[in-house]
């Protein structure tokens, strides 16, 4: 009989970000350099094999001169913030608008900035605004709109969830 699997996140380590723990101006930075592997990986995930994300050759007829990463492996990057920064764990996502600016090529370091620019207290919503740059330039913006998780109850007698 073999051991109980370990759960991949260790809850402990989470910082979890309930909607009354939310105020507007928080904000959340994270960097990413894009790896070659990074850009493959999402070819294969999201089956966009264009070559202009993959085939040097080709890419270097093309008017950005070089391979370019998927416009939405940079907005997923996104994702990655809203889902375990800010507002975090428990975050869903209820919709997300983009505006692509820039490409994004192999080796940039792509900076992602949201931040909270309103709270809706029916059905516990954020609106953040989001943004990707590279070299300090905007290569991606938009706003999302996450519904979060409301902070448990707690039964004062038993310090336990109500």
């Amino acid at each position: 009989m073999s051991a109980p699997a370990r759960p991949p996140v260790d809850q402990r380590m989470l910082r979890i970000l309930y909607f009354e723990d939310l105020h507007v101006g928080m904000r959340e930075t994270m960097m990413k350099t894009v790896m070659d592997s990074d850009v493959v990986g999402f070819a294969r995930l999201s089956g966009d094999d264009n070559p202009i994300h993959l085939c040097d050759v080709y890419a270097a007829q093309s008017r950005f001169g070089q391979r370019i990463a998927h416009g939405l492996y940079t907005a997923s990057l996104i994702s990655a913030v809203l889902g375990t920064r800010l507002p975090g764990p428990g975050a869903v996502y209820r919709s997300q608008s983009l505006t692509f600016h820039a490409p994004v090529t192999i080796g940039d370091v792509v900076t992602v900035v949201v931040e909270v620019t309103e709270l809706i207290a029916k059905g516990r919503k954020v609106r953040l605004s989001c943004e990707a740059l590279v070299d300090g330039t905007a290569v991606l913006d938009g706003e999302a709109i996450v519904s979060v998780p409301s902070r448990p109850q707690v039964d004062s007698a038993t310090d336990t969830p109500a």
